[in-house]
């Protein structure tokens, strides 16, 4: 397969339904740029608007205000058959009465391509994605994870100018959805065709992205790589909602104790290199990687509320006068539900987070 590169864009992208509420919009002047090749997720939490925003580039819904710009050309009121898309679905969308040969076909049967290129076309994919043996199959004949397999073989054997995967894994099991998420990331590694991906998973965020876009009620929150993600979060929102366990929140005041900026909350003091106004309120985030059962950091004291064991590592949450924390400790770790103990948090792991505005200081 050649590499089809383009860019795709998003000009102030906004849209409202029928029955909105005054002020609240499904997704409110968006701005995004789709770099050729590249493989963007947008996530968030339901009702946030990432499907709403796929659905615009594939011209399944109109924009209320805004343009999409695939390739510099203006597509927004392009018909969805015109604009050289394919989608893959969450519920496959598979013609039951077709085998997989004629729905891997289909689109190149409606384009008039010769027969013997169809041909050539639909057992290269299928052998790319080790469906070949279930060409003469009907959909019904076929397991969740090979009918996922034949609705992207469909999006595939296009050749389009851009992929748009609508949760295309949330109907399978977790061993299936690890292995397609391996699988679509092999194909786009190969095709590097420019890619739009929306899922609420952050695993499948993390490991398929070249960019992540997190949403939150229609709202742009924040673009980068994952690792810009994981590292550096905007906002107290992207701060938890990547990671598992999720972050810890504290909060606590910035002081200012014999010319040292300190975080002071309640059971705990850290010492801080924050420029922030002294007697701010700020809310710490950290991570349970950077909550110990021992070492150099500021020692908290609580009382271990649950244990879950995760093979190789535990994950402990304790009741502390500071708030809940949750701590991911060697599974060797003795402490068990009841038990007092000791946690010590590691002042290079924070982030520090405006009480009021919740954005990233």
């Amino acid at each position: 397969m050649l590499p089809v590169m383009c860019e795709v864009r998003l000009v102030g992208i906004s849209k409202r339904y029928d029955g909105d509420k005054a002020g609240r919009a499904a997704l409110a002047a968006l701005d995004l740029a789709i770099a050729p090749g590249q493989m963007v997720v947008l996530v968030g939490p339901s009702g946030c608007g990432k499907s709403t925003t796929l659905r615009i580039v594939a011209g399944l819904e109109d924009p209320s205000t805004g343009q999409v710009l695939v390739d510099g050309r203006d597509v927004t009121q392009t018909p969805p058959a015109l604009r050289d898309i394919a989608m893959v679905f969450q519920s496959y969308a598979l013609y039951p009465h077709m085998t997989v040969f004629e729905n891997l076909a289909f689109a190149l049967r409606i384009r008039k391509l010769p027969e013997a290129e169809i041909i050539q076309r639909v057992e290269d994919v299928a052998r790319s994605l080790g469906i070949h043996e279930y060409l003469a199959r009907r959909p019904k004949a076929l397991s969740g994870g090979q009918r996922q397999r034949v609705a992207i073989g469909r999006a595939v054997v296009r050749q389009p100018k851009v992929f748009l995967f609508d949760e295309p894994l949330s109907n399978l099991d977790a061993k299936l959805r690890g292995d397609m998420r391996r699988e679509i990331a092999r194909i786009h590694r190969a095709s590097r065709t420019t890619s739009l991906y929306v899922t609420h998973d952050q695993v499948e965020a993390m490991t398929l992205a070249d960019q992540i876009v997190v949403l939150k009620d229609g709202l742009l929150q924040q673009v980068g790589t994952p690792l810009d993600i994981y590292d550096a979060p905007a906002n107290r929102f992207v701060a938890g909602f990547f990671g598992t366990p999720a972050m810890n929140f504290l909060r606590a005041e910035v002081a200012d104790e014999g010319g040292q900026r300190t975080l002071r909350g309640a059971g705990f003091a850290l010492p801080s290199s924050t420029t922030s106004a002294m007697n701010k309120d700020v809310i710490i985030g950290i991570r349970p990687e950077g909550v110990a059962l021992s070492g150099a950091g500021v020692p908290v004291a609580g009382e271990v509320n649950l244990r879950e064991v995760l093979g190789a590592e535990v994950v402990l949450h304790v009741a502390s006068a500071a708030g809940e924390l949750t701590v991911r400790a060697d599974a060797k770790a003795d402490a068990r539900p009841g038990d007092q103990v000791m946690v010590y948090l590691d002042p290079r792991a924070v982030h520090l987070f405006d009480a009021r505005s919740e954005a990233r200081l």
